[in-house]
């Protein structure tokens, strides 16, 4: 019941299991780091650990890790948004119209304003009429699409138009002025001579730390504020409080007196505005709107605020790895192979874990994908660019196939609810 839980309370159980602590995230963390700079010497693929992957990582990243932090607010509350890619798209219209006029941060409110507006048609459509949450995120993706289409086409490909004579089209609207990326002095060029000596797991620690400290978007650091913010608002807050049990049993919590519809509004207001801010920073990232930008994004986004079992910690890791497979598209073909062996160590050690937690019949299944994985590298040399292409999107099937019995949903996520309905 919401009301036996205190705003502190960082106990949540996940469906009886008990949640990742600080420790062995960290822990994660340093046995991801360990295979890939041991990948990285047996391949001879300095790249993999290197600055400038690790920046085309996070640039990938950040548009789907703000998507899924929208998902994650609107789910805590209780409603399924499957909207986020047509609100993104909002988002990077807005930005696009607004960003060649005013400027790059006018661009980012629009976007911002742009994806609130998607999230209250949302939110108007499920939470005060009833429908269902599948059918009304299927037709704001539909109705994005045709809305945007339509206005680019009136609006930066009319003959004669400003917009037309700075360069728009039915396709992109004008260029807008550079967001300038910041560099931080001192620590970059130091982080950067010891990633150049090629030490084993120093240098590609220090290839990818430098990574956040050299030629960073203003944007990337607003969405790290962004996510701490929402964790501490959710789980740290009152407020938060009342929101997560509209997700968990909206009757009783409306027992208690919190206006239940006012904060699936206000949810489905900051997940919508999230994922315009995803649209925008695809607009600013590419100083435009441009048709078919979003590229799947929003259901990417999806996918991490699964893979990180609606938790804000969760969601960053999912799209750092949706990121780096993103980012893989743009690496030489001989990167994406050493992948190979990476993912193939990763599920041996992943094989032990779930041994260990006496999951045998998942331990084996991911052995037999080890083994799989590891004779591919070993009788090819590339891997074709269709498949290339296709890695963030296998990655987010294999992940989801790995980790889904873990997962614990909002209780109530999905569920009609109708005021009233505790009396």
């Amino acid at each position: 019941m919401a009301g036996r839980v205190r705003p502190g309370d960082n106990h949540e159980r996940d469906g009886g299991r008990r949640r990742l602590t600080t420790s062995g995230a960290l822990l994660v963390v340093a046995g991801a780091l360990l295979l890939l700079s041991l990948v990285r010497v047996v391949t001879g693929e300095d790249s993999i650990t290197s600055t400038q992957q690790w920046v085309s990582a996070m640039t990938f990243a950040v548009p789907i890790g703000l998507a899924g932090l929208g998902g994650l607010w609107a789910e805590r509350s209780g409603v399924v948004n499957i909207g986020l890619e047509g609100m993104m798209m909002l988002g990077l219209f807005a930005a696009g119209w607004i960003g060649w006029q005013h400027g790059p941060w006018a661009a980012v409110a629009a976007g911002i304003v742009g994806g609130v507006l998607g999230g209250l048609v949302h939110a108007l459509a499920t939470v005060t009429f009833g429908v269902d949450h599948i059918v009304s995120g299927v037709a704001i993706n539909i109705l994005a699409l045709g809305v945007v289409q339509f206005l680019a086409k009136l609006w930066f490909g009319e003959e004669g138009s400003a917009a037309s004579a700075a360069g728009g089209n039915d396709k992109q609207s004008p260029q807008m002025e550079r967001l300038e990326p910041f560099t931080v002095p001192g620590i970059s060029d130091g982080l950067g001579d010891i990633a150049d000596r090629h030490w084993f797991l120093v240098s590609d620690a220090a290839g990818i730390l430098r990574a956040g400290v050299t030629n960073v978007s203003w944007l990337t650091l607003l969405a790290v504020l962004l996510f701490v913010g929402s964790y501490f608002l959710l789980w740290r807050s009152a407020f938060g409080l009342r929101l997560r049990s509209c997700g968990e049993n909206p009757e009783a919590t409306e027992s208690l007196g919190v206006n239940v519809y006012f904060y699936k509004y206000v949810a489905l207001a900051v997940s919508g505005g999230l994922a315009g801010l995803a649209g925008a920073y695809l607009a600013v990232l590419i100083r435009m709107y441009q048709d078919g930008q979003t590229g799947g994004r929003g259901y990417l986004g999806l996918a991490t605020m699964i893979f990180g079992n609606w938790r804000p910690g969760g969601v960053a890791a999912g799209a750092g790895l949706f990121g780096f497979m993103d980012a893989l598209q743009t690496r030489e073909a001989a990167t994406v192979h050493a992948m190979l062996l990476l993912f193939s160590l990763g599920l041996l050690v992943l094989a032990v874990w779930q041994f260990t937690r006496g999951k045998r019949a998942a331990a084996a299944t991911s052995v037999v994908l080890a083994g799989l994985l590891c004779l591919w590298y070993a009788t090819t040399d590339s891997i074709p660019r269709e498949l290339i292409t296709a890695s963030p999107y296998l990655a987010t099937l294999l992940v989801l196939a790995l980790f889904s019995q873990r997962l614990r949903t909002p209780r109530a996520v999905g569920r009609t609810y109708r005021r009233g309905q505790a009396r």
